[in-house]
């Protein structure tokens, strides 16, 4: 009689513990992507509008920020989407597993460029990927192959001739940051790569040769500015000097007041991010904890919001807030994976 008492209470207290996972949550929870922020908040707030759903609630907090919120349980507590403004890293995914996340479902959502992007009141600048790396590397070439030297770069114009006598001053996201993390793989090793010796290096010793390409300085010509995009875009009209790196998207919602630097000869214009020309070019992302599906209302009916034709087609309102569609084939063939919560791939 003990004995089945005990085997009863047992499973009466993980039923009991289990149970509060998911307390009555009854709101989408979306964490992530400053630069995704935009597009998520838009469709979380067109869905709140047109269903009997609560608006999702959406909080930016940088790509790494999102997928470290993400990958940490299952349950009430954790968000159910978290945004990201570059792929999913299989460290993340193995963080994620350790955790008890198993199945996740991933979500392409469109392309987006990165500008550099300074005051309308200043010059348009018009940089190489080689003057981006020299500007803001942490140590560069010393002319001979095989050497590197601190930065002594201050003004633009010693990185190139051809560029004004201004003094560098480049105001970035922080590490955990998608777009620090794309800014350096795109344009900081884009431009590391155009010096031979550092391209054969790459074989010879690979992490050495990443250290080199991917750190940024930190003697005050490149400065952290948070996850905020919109402070990026008030800072540069008040210092006309300065430069912000941020997603294309920011830089058309406020081309009234800014420019983009035209990159290896190509302007971060929407036609030039969609077809590939722009070299500092990415893809964007949201990913799905496949355990809450079915349990937080609406996430099923969220996904299939953000895929119709009315949001990320290419006349959707999601391109008229910045975001560069994919071609017609790309979004038939992601909306398959996305609603039939395909499980990610690596």
């Amino acid at each position: 009689m003990f004995l089945k008492t005990l085997s009863f209470t047992t499973v009466a207290l993980a039923i009991v513990t289990a149970a509060p996972a998911f307390a009555g949550r009854d709101q989408i929870k979306i964490v992530g992507s400053s630069t995704v922020f935009p597009f998520a908040t838009t469709v979380a707030e067109r869905f709140g509008k047109k269903t009997d759903f609560k608006t999702p609630v959406v909080e930016s907090t940088g790509s790494g920020g999102g997928l470290k919120l993400f990958c940490a349980g299952v349950g009430d507590g954790y968000a159910d989407i978290t945004n990201a403004s570059r792929r999913i890293k299989s460290s993340e995914v193995e963080k994620c597993a350790a955790n008890g996340i198993a199945d996740i479902v991933e979500a392409k959502i469109g392309y987006d460029g990165i500008v550099i992007a300074n005051s309308k009141a200043s010059q348009q600048f018009d940089v190489t990927l080689a003057d981006l790396f020299l500007a803001l590397a942490k140590d560069v070439p010393t002319g001979v192959d095989g050497e590197t030297k601190p930065n002594p770069y201050t003004t633009w114009d010693q990185v190139n001739a051809s560029l004004p006598a201004v003094k560098i001053e480049v105001m970035g996201p922080p590490p955990t940051s998608g777009t620090r993390d794309a800014f350096v793989e795109l344009a900081m090793e884009g431009g590391c790569k155009t010096f031979a010796w550092i391209k054969a290096f790459k074989k010879e010793d690979k992490k050495a040769y990443k250290s080199l390409c991917h750190t940024i300085r930190e003697d005050g010509a490149f400065i952290e500015a948070g996850e905020n995009d919109n402070l990026i875009v008030q800072k540069l009209v008040a210092n006309p000097s300065a430069f912000g790196i941020f997603g294309y998207s920011f830089l058309e919602q406020n081309s009234d007041t800014v420019q983009g630097s035209i990159v290896n000869g190509i302007a971060p214009e929407f036609e030039a991010i969609a077809e590939g020309d722009y070299p500092v070019s990415r893809s964007l992302y949201f990913y799905v904890k496949k355990d809450h599906v079915g349990v937080v209302p609406g996430l099923v009916e969220f996904l299939t919001e953000f895929t119709s034709e009315d949001a990320w087609g290419e006349d959707g309102y999601l391109a008229d807030k910045g975001l560069i569609p994919m071609t017609e084939a790309e979004r038939t063939e992601w909306a398959e994976k996305i609603n039939g919560l395909s499980n990610l791939a690596m």
